[in-house]
């Protein structure tokens, strides 16, 4: 499907160094999107720019810290310049730390008298680990509002995505930082779209279910290739058996983009699951 309405207008993509907005910035290049990849790891930027401009579009890689509003700031006088003001904003930067992960799944009462220094449990959890991932997730998500949404609120038709999570509908086992992460970024997603409502920028959110990514290999997959036990889990409670492909994640992204068809749709979260949310395992 083509949307006319997105061509020529001005995307930018945080974490777009990564798979799944990686994915994301290539879907709004093809309907005729510049595109500004941004991300920490400029290098990883720089490829998914170098791929869009070899299919002919147009995209530019900046390197940037979503954390440092000042690192924003620079990033936006650079998209400014060479693209043009911002129309689209996706949120996409986030990701877990080790040391907000728990090793087991439920506490068990063996881990209050023996100490393992291979189990972490809740009680071991890194406070400034936790703040890291909550950081990265949800003012990764803030401060790049900040800086490129007034420059959104004089046009017309703009919007912003936020990438959000299953997470944020009901919580995973072991990882209680990024869940509560993701559930701030979806409650967020709400108020924004209230607060930016009377300025035309519409906010809504995408919620992926499970896909396999560099940042959940290793709770996926083992060293030789196999899935772990969590990966049986996990398709087990996800009626469709097997996990997303990126581009499954486009529709709903260029669905939201185009006032064509979500003109009247903020604050909402579009769960991309495989029916993972739906099911009650029985």
């Amino acid at each position: 499907m083509t949307h006319e309405n997105l061509k020529g207008r001005v995307a930018v993509v945080t974490g777009g160094g990564g798979v799944l907005c990686g994915d994301f910035a290539k879907a709004l290049a093809c309907q005729g999107v510049k595109v500004a990849v941004l991300d920490l790891n400029e290098a990883a930027a720089q490829k998914v720019a170098d791929e869009i401009t070899g299919n002919g579009g147009t995209a530019i890689a900046v390197g940037c810290n979503v954390l440092e509003k000042e690192s924003m700031e620079k990033a936006r006088e650079i998209v400014n310049e060479k693209l043009g003001t911002c129309d689209i904003l996706l949120n996409g930067a986030g990701g877990n730390n080790p040391k907000g992960t728990t090793t087991k799944e439920t506490l068990e009462k063996i881990d209050l008298v023996e100490k393992n220094d291979d189990v972490k449990t809740f009680f071991d959890l890194d406070p400034q680990g936790i703040s890291f991932v909550f950081n990265l997730n949800f003012l990764g998500t803030l401060i790049p509002t900040q800086v490129f949404a007034p420059d959104m609120a004089k046009k017309e038709n703009t919007c912003i995505v936020m990438i959000t999570s299953m997470n944020a509908f009901r919580p995973l086992t072991k990882i209680p930082a990024y869940s509560a992460a993701k559930a701030a970024v979806k409650n967020f997603t709400e108020f924004m779209a209230v607060h930016f409502a009377d300025v035309g920028i519409r906010v809504n959110s995408i919620a992926p279910g499970f896909f396999s990514t560099n940042q959940n290999k290793a709770l996926l997959w083992n060293e030789d290739g196999t899935p772990t036990a969590r990966t049986g889990k996990i398709l087990a409670a996800t009626p469709m058996k097997r996990f997303g492909e990126p581009q499954e994640l486009e529709g709903s992204l260029l669905f939201l983009c185009d006032e064509a068809y979500s003109s009247f749709i903020t604050g909402t979260t579009i769960a991309v699951d495989g029916g993972f949310n739906a099911y009650s395992g029985v």
